[in-house]
């Protein structure tokens, strides 16, 4: 599980599981580069990340939504900072309700965000990858891949493809290069947050109720933690990993039923 002399780079670090994640690998020993919209976000976390344990920690201000922009930030850190042997692909889910009203500028926002961006990430920082004969890919998307979600249409829609591009890319990626994909079931993120009150506004019940539904499907009985979470990301980014490659790992408590 050891990490150091390794640099990792994870989108959507300012909160949730992104955040996260960041702070497991960093007790690894990776220099972690954090990604997001909000400079001031990351900023209060680069302590965090070095107490943690974090070689060297660097933030980087850029929106996924501007591929050109992310392009060239990211490109410049890499001329500056090295190659990054750890990518990981997070971002905010899609905005919820029915998929026969989700418009044409709905999916292609999402699928912007969730798969243009990631690719374009991929095709950075691959070339150090395979110069150093260590890589690893992880996609943080959603058990939706497996059992669609109710009133998330694009998102479900969206993660699919995610899942279809990474198994795709598995098989392209040269020996030493994995891409693996997370599957989080309920977590306590500001995303879930937000469902939980949509729904009990659309149910007319409490979100103490509508959590107590979900986890009355949850064999493990409660929701995850972020940190939960980030360490199955941080095993699938480790040396550890090693052969496995092209999967779609749930971390849901054993809420899906299919296998």
């Amino acid at each position: 599980m050891d990490l150091r002399a390794r640099q990792a780079l994870v989108t959507g670090a300012s909160a949730g599981i992104g955040r996260a994640t960041a702070l497991a690998l960093a007790k690894r020993g990776a220099r972690v580069t954090v990604l997001a919209r909000s400079h001031e976000a990351l900023e209060t976390l680069l302590p965090e990340l070095r107490q943690a344990g974090a070689e060297e920690a660097w933030a980087l201000a850029a929106d996924l939504d501007d591929r050109e922009g992310l392009r060239k930030t990211v490109d410049e850190h890499l001329r500056q900072r090295g190659p990054v042997h750890v990518l990981v692909n997070n971002a905010g889910g899609p905005k919820p309700g029915p998929i026969l009203e989700a418009q044409e500028e709905d999916f292609l926002a999402a699928f912007a965000r969730h798969l243009l961006a990631p690719h374009l990430l991929v095709r950075l920082v691959l070339p150090g990858m395979r110069e150093a004969g260590f890589g690893r890919i992880v996609n943080v998307i959603s058990t939706s891949v497996r059992e669609p979600i109710p009133n998330l249409g694009v998102s479900n829609t969206t993660r699919a493809a995610v899942a279809g591009w990474a198994k795709t890319l598995s098989r392209e990626l040269p020996p030493g290069v994995t891409i693996n994909n997370v599957l989080p079931g309920f977590t306590r993120t500001g995303r879930t947050e937000a469902l939980k009150k949509g729904n009990a506004e659309k149910t007319g019940k409490t979100p103490e109720e509508i959590e107590a539904e979900w986890i009355k499907v949850i064999p493990e009985g409660r929701i995850a933690e972020p940190s939960e979470i980030a360490e199955v990301i941080a095993f699938l980014a480790s040396p550890a990993a090693s052969y496995v490659r092209g999967q779609s790992l749930a971390a849901d408590g054993g809420r899906l039923q299919s296998t």
